[in-house]
């Protein structure tokens, strides 16, 4: 078996011959002879029907296999992992650092370079608005004296056309006055 005891005879005979304890184990009327086959039967009973060390064994022997492979397996990732921070440290580390040093002052000139005119830009619209606010506010002050104007003239003008119309009122009068009076002239006939 691959519990791997030591086997040893059932019956409890040596090989040197059956002499005296032949007989006494062919009598079974005895107790001691009661006795010895039934730890007989129990070691038969044992290696036969019960697999507990055997199972035992081999379940140690697994889990001992086991625990190896697993704790070579966490071994070999922690060893990657020592590797890839070795690797990263003394190789990529310095590559990016020294990227870093020679792009970063690159691309600090071009930051600077849009922040500038992005203020440019924004003087410009700022300076727009104000010329736009400025002519607004000049158009109006403008149309705000031309209104004013106007409404001083309004009195002016409104003499003016009530003069005027009188006066064609007083035309239209006398024009009408004359055509009556030549009407007069034609219906005395």
């Amino acid at each position: 078996m691959s519990g791997g005891g030591t086997e040893t005879p059932v019956g409890r005979e040596t090989a040197t011959g059956g002499g005296s304890s032949g007989k006494k184990r062919d009598s079974l009327g005895t107790a001691g002879s009661a006795h010895l086959i039934i730890k007989d039967l129990g070691e038969i009973h044992s290696r036969l029907l019960d697999h507990r060390p055997v199972i035992q064994g081999e379940t140690r022997y697994f889990v001992k296999e086991f625990e190896e492979k697993r704790n070579l397996r966490e071994l070999r990732v922690l060893e990657n992992l020592k590797n890839m921070i070795h690797e990263t440290k003394e190789h990529t580390l310095p590559k990016c650092r020294e990227t870093m040093k020679d792009n970063l002052e690159e691309v600090l000139q071009r930051l600077q370079a849009a922040n500038e005119a992005v203020c440019r830009l924004q003087q410009r619209e700022q300076e727009r608005k104000k010329m736009y606010h400025d002519h607004l506010v000049s158009s109006e002050k403008r149309h705000l004296l031309q209104w004013e104007d106007f409404m001083k003239e309004q009195p002016h003008r409104q003499v003016q056309v009530d003069e005027e119309h009188r006066r064609a009122m007083e035309r239209l009068e006398e024009q009408y006055a004359e055509m009556e009076k030549d009407l007069t002239k034609f219906s005395t006939f």
